[in-house]
Order: C-alpha cells, then sequence, then structure tokens
C-alpha cells in the first residue's frame, strides 16, 4: 500500500507542476495494471492456450495407448485360460 501512496504523490506532483499530461497518467496507469497481471499470472503458474492443447493431445494419445494395452492384456489373459481348460 505504501508504495500505491508514494506512485500517486509522484503522479499528483508531476500533474501540479504540469509536467504529466492526462495522455501519460492513462499510459502510467496501462503500464502499472499490465504489469500487475503479468506478476498475478507468473504466481499462479498459468499456461498458455497452445500449451494446453499441446498437453491435452498427449494425455488423450496416453490414454488411447493404455486402453489398447488393457485390452491386449485382457486377450491374453482370455487365451490362456482357454489353453488351460483345454488341457485338462
Amino acid at each position: 500500500m505504501e508504495k500505491y501512496n508514494k506512485f500517486l504523490r509522484n503522479i499528483a506532483e508531476l500533474i501540479e507542476k504540469g509536467l504529466f499530461t492526462s495522455k501519460d497518467f492513462k499510459r502510467e496507469i496501462e503500464n502499472m495494471l499490465k504489469f500487475k497481471v503479468e506478476d498475478i499470472a507468473n504466481r499462479l503458474n498459468l499456461v498458455s492456450r497452445e500449451e494446453f492443447e499441446v498437453q491435452k493431445k498427449i494425455t488423450e494419445k496416453m490414454q488411447k495407448d493404455l486402453m489398447s494395452l488393457k485390452t491386449k492384456k485382457r486377450k491374453n489373459f482370455t487365451k490362456k485360460k482357454i489353453k488351460r481348460a483345454k488341457k485338462l
């Protein structure tokens, strides 16, 4: 909070001296908000949409491969059971 009060005091002082126009003020506020949003996004460890989509495709492929392996394992297990039953 101390930083923001100091920031506002500095801006008020520059405006009083006529060294700071409304465009400069707008630009400064936009930059401050942009940096704050980036800081929050970095702390949350957010990823881009593209990165998310790539990870989603990889996960879907791995799930499909896992289901395929489970199906093969069941078939092999069933075949072994049938062979054992025939021997008896």
